[in-house]
C-alpha cells in the first residue's frame, strides 16, 4: 500500500465537492458583503442623526441668546413707561408755572424750579442709559409705527404727511416703541416728486453732422 491513499471518489463525486466549496465560499462573501452593506447604512443614519442633534442644539443656543438679549433690553419696560408718566408731570408742573412768576420769584422759588428741572433731565438720562430713546419726529414723514395722529394741519407748503407739531414725544425701547409720540401732521400739501428717469439720445441726423 502506498504512503498516499489513493482517492477512490469518482469524477462526479469530486466535481460536487468542487462546486459545494465554491457555493460555500461564495455564501460567505455573500454574507460580509450584506454584512458591510447593514455597517455602511447604520453609519449613514447615525451620521444623520448627529447633523439633526447638532442643528438643533446650534437653534436652541441661537434661540436661548435671542431671548436673553431680549430679555435684557426690554426688562425695564413696564417700569420705564411708569417713569414717563413721572416725568410728563414733572414736565406739565413746569409749564403750569407763568413766565411772569419765574422772572419775580425769589432765589428761593427758583431753586425749586432749577431742582424740578434737574430730576426731569436725570431721569430720563438715567432712563436713556437703559436703552430708552426720545422720539422727537418733527419735520419728519409721518410714520404709524412710531406716531400717534391726533390733528392734521392744512398746510400747501409742506408735503403732504409731515409732523409739523409734536404735542408729546415719544420713546423706544430697543425696536420696540414705549410710547408713540403724539403729533399734527400736515394736510394739503404736494407729495413727494418721483425720481426723474435719464433722458434717452434721440436719434442721429447724419446729414446734419455732415453740414457741421
Amino acid at each position: 500500500m502506498s504512503d498516499q491513499a489513493k482517492d477512490e471518489r469518482t469524477p462526479e463525486e469530486i466535481a460536487q465537492n468542487e462546486t459545494a466549496g465554491e457555493a460555500a465560499a461564495g455564501a460567505e462573501i455573500g454574507g460580509d458583503y450584506e454584512v458591510v452593506v447593514k455597517l455602511i447604512k447604520e453609519n449613514e443614519e447615525l451620521k444623520d442623526r448627529a447633523l439633526r442633534a447638532a442643528a438643533d442644539m446650534e437653534n436652541l443656543r441661537r434661540r436661548t441668546a435671542r431671548e436673553l438679549q431680549d430679555a435684557r433690553t426690554y426688562a425695564i419696560a413696564n417700569f420705564a413707561r411708569e417713569m414717563l408718566s413721572v416725568s410728563d408731570n414733572l414736565q406739565r408742573a413746569l409749564d403750569a408755572i407763568p413766565a411772569e412768576a419765574k422772572a419775580a420769584g425769589d432765589a428761593g422759588f427758583k431753586a425749586l424750579i432749577e431742582g424740578v428741572e434737574l430730576t426731569e433731565r436725570a431721569m430720563l438720562s438715567s432712563l436713556e442709559r437703559h436703552g430708552v430713546k426720545k422720539l422727537s419726529p418733527q419735520g419728519e414723514k409721518f410714520d404709524p409705527n412710531f406716531h400717534q395722529a391726533m390733528f392734521e394741519v392744512p398746510n400747501p407748503t409742506v408735503p403732504a404727511n409731515t409732523v409739523v407739531e409734536v404735542v408729546q414725544p415719544g420713546y423706544s425701547i430697543g425696536d420696540r416703541v414705549l410710547r408713540p409720540a403724539m403729533v399734527g401732521v400736515s394736510k394739503g400739501g404736494p407729495k413727494q416728486a418721483p425720481a426723474e428717469a435719464p433722458a434717452e439720445p434721440g436719434p442721429v441726423n447724419e446729414q446734419a453732422e455732415k453740414d457741421a
